[in-house]
């Protein structure tokens, strides 16, 4: 066998540990939470990289080589040491205290909170309390307005950090009553002969504002919003034609999608702060968190 005894991962001693306490593969896995097949796997690149087998096959199961039985107190002790590290490392997650400005749309923030995602960061801070600083407008982190944002859209803000979490996708909708009055858009085209709502001038620099400008630029908006939630409420009472993200559109029962995603108005997701807060403990274990759990926040912010 190669080896490379420098090169060796500290994670595949769980496995040679596995092993020796179960006595066999299949409970190895078992007891580690992964299948038989992965067990085998790393075994056999630990035994590569250290150039030696640690493990033989009987009939009646597995035993530890004569090399893997010297190995056993070390790699015990290695699995002590990482118990430790991981009692303190807790234990510095406990004692991280103090509140989380974050900034996100109110529809996102409602979102959020019906999810599990702040009892599972309250599960690993207890002492850190997440406020909600809800605007449809950017609320300005190099000012200090908010710590940390969910923010999606074009953004100049070049010297914040951040991490894509998602991609905002925009669609347009009508109301059941509106369709029935009035008839359904089929193509963007003909939003030009219908009701629109959309912003008000005080979110003239919105994307919607210009999109909805070139499409139909004659088309005269009937209902005026300063936020995204107020183009759903226009929108769901039969006002008029609304763009709207899908998370929110495909979660009225009410709204029906005339015209689908529209490709220009999709933007990015993110969560962005400054980097002298990047480094802050409380926020720096927020944003770590929300990177940790992307996976399960970008449905939740998404649709």
């Amino acid at each position: 066998m190669t080896h490379d005894p420098h090169a060796f991962y500290w994670d595949d001693l769980k496995y040679l540990l596995g092993v020796a306490r179960h006595g066999s593969t299949l409970a190895a896995g078992r007891a580690l939470g992964v299948d038989q097949s992965t067990v085998q796997r790393r075994l056999a690149e630990l035994e590569r990289r250290l150039g030696q087998p640690v493990v033989q096959k009987l009939p009646t199961g597995y035993r530890l080589t004569e090399f893997g039985q010297a190995m056993l107190p070390h790699a015990e002790r290695v699995e002590e040491a990482v118990v430790i590290f991981k009692q303190h490392l807790a234990g510095a997650a406990a004692d991280v205290a103090g509140v989380i400005r974050v900034t996100c749309p109110e529809p996102i923030v409602y979102r959020i909170t019906q999810s599990t995602f702040l009892d599972r960061f309250r599960a690993c801070y207890p002492k850190l309390e997440v406020h909600f600083v809800m605007s449809d407008k950017y609320v300005d982190l190099m000012k200090g307005d908010a710590d940390v944002a969910l923010r999606s859209g074009d953004t100049d803000d070049g010297e914040l950090v951040g991490r894509k979490i998602g991609d905002s996708i925009w669609a347009v909708y009508a109301s059941r009553t509106y369709i029935e009055r009035h008839g359904r858009p089929e193509r963007i085209e003909d939003l030009a002969h219908h009701a629109l709502v959309g912003f008000d001038e005080t979110m003239a620099k919105h994307r919607i504002t210009a999109w909805l400008r070139k499409v139909a630029p004659d088309a005269s908006l009937v209902a005026r919003s300063n936020s995204v939630l107020g183009l759903v409420y226009s929108a769901k009472a039969g006002v008029g034609v609304a763009p709207l993200p899908i998370a929110l559109g495909e979660a009225e029962p009410d709204l029906v999608r005339v015209i689908e995603p529209v490709a220009e108005l999709t933007r990015i997701w993110r969560v962005l702060t400054t980097p002298e807060l990047r480094r802050a403990p409380r926020v720096s274990a927020f944003f770590d968190f929300v990177v940790q759990e992307i996976e399960v926040l970008r449905p939740i912010i998404t649709g």
